[in-house]
């Protein structure tokens, strides 16, 4: 840490979700088979669009690039959480934290808009579908996946920049199980108002912003379908309603973590358990596994894995 601050806290105690040993034991069993299954999920999607060429599309070009961050998403938080599960002293550095919140941020704001540009390609799929491979062509996904990347970077470096100065100099307790700005301005030995509204301007109204946007664009959808075919509203309903869904698991958390009024409520860290490790689990479900064609593509790679593997 930089000598300047005149800083005594080299290190948080994060105080995890409970202190109760029954308790533990199971979340220890639901977190793993929760986190296992999400890299196993989210890994077999991104092997799947690369060997099948068949899934050489924009769509899920993008899939597999939400199953990516996804990973990423999973991997931040949710190993420390579970290893710290059964230990007495839960301590992070303040570089740990300051790292952690830095890729949560940046790949938090990277899915975002991830998500609005698949919100994009449904609707150029469905309502524009003459048009699609001209609008939606590989190379222009690729740019939008930079743009992404680049706006989850400056996401979460225009918060880093205020805090990463802070003075802390008292209190080390993290009521967590991971290093978020909320929770990690208020230690600071200073009047924090006016950066905990910066977070809240950044983080809870980007995302109110975006889920908004998001809902209002799928329900122009719906209703562009409807109007058109009722044959083609069904099968654009179901596919649509899976991505609603995703939606609302994802920015539901985050504006309650960010805008909920109650910070003595300590119903925030536990809602943080969906965006760290339910969403990325739930993603493969939606998206992948009640799409046919992915279905058909994944039994294909994993017959070919066995046969190989009895071969070999």
């Amino acid at each position: 840490m930089d000598g300047s601050n005149e800083s005594v806290v080299y290190e948080f105690v994060l105080l995890g979700l409970t202190s109760s040993q029954e308790t533990r034991v199971f979340l220890f069993v639901f977190f793993l088979v929760f986190f296992v299954a999400s890299i196993l999920g989210n890994f077999l999607i991104i092997l799947t669009v690369l060997a099948d060429i068949r899934l050489h599309s924009p769509m899920y070009f993008l899939l597999a690039n939400l199953s990516f961050i996804d990973t990423c998403v999973c991997s931040i938080a949710t190993p420390k959480m579970i290893s710290d599960l059964f230990r007495e002293r839960k301590v992070i550095s303040w570089n740990g934290c300051i790292t952690q919140m830095f890729f949560i941020h940046t790949v938090g704001g990277t899915e975002m808009v991830l998500l609005i540009v698949m919100a994009f390609d449904r609707y150029i799929a469905i309502c524009k579908p003459l048009h699609y491979l001209t609008i939606m062509s590989l190379r222009r996904c690729i740019l939008f996946l930079m743009v992404s990347w680049i706006i989850g970077f400056i996401h979460s470096m225009l918060q880093l920049a205020f805090v990463v100065h802070l003075p802390f100099c008292g209190p080390n307790k993290v009521d967590s199980f991971y290093c978020d700005f909320p929770r990690f301005i208020k230690l600071a030995c200073m009047d924090t108002y006016r950066l905990e509204f910066l977070v809240t301007a950044n983080s809870g109204f980007i995302s109110i912003g975006t889920f908004f946007i998001l809902i209002v664009s799928y329900i122009f959808i719906l209703v562009t379908v409807c109007k058109h075919s009722s044959v083609g509203s069904s099968k654009a309903f179901s596919t649509l309603s899976a991505h609603i869904t995703v939606v609302i698991f994802f920015f539901g958390p985050c504006i309650i973590v960010y805008v909920w009024p109650f910070p003595t409520l300590p119903i925030d860290k536990f809602l943080a358990v969906f965006d760290t490790l339910i969403t990325p689990f739930m993603n493969p479900v939606i998206y992948a596994f009640r799409n046919k064609e992915m279905k058909v593509a994944m039994r294909k790679l994993l017959s070919n894995i066995i046969i190989s593997g009895k071969l070999s």
